[in-house]
């Protein structure tokens, strides 16, 4: 299946779970998922988000 069809095949699920739920409560799922690793990130300790930070450059680099 190529990229193109998977972008297709969940640009319409989104359509039809947003035509089905109405626009609030999709726009609060989408909040909440956006919220969770926030809340974590914020969750953790100074030493622990340095760690996460430091992780992320590194993958950014290879």
């Amino acid at each position: 299946m190529s990229t193109q069809m998977k972008f297709v095949i969940g640009g319409v699920a989104a359509f039809l779970v947003l035509s089905i739920l109405g626009w609030w409560t999709v726009a609060l799922i989408v909040l909440g998922v956006m919220a969770v690793p926030a809340v974590l990130y914020m969750m953790l300790d100074p030493s622990q988000r340095r760690r996460v930070r430091a992780q992320t450059r590194k993958r950014l680099g290879s």
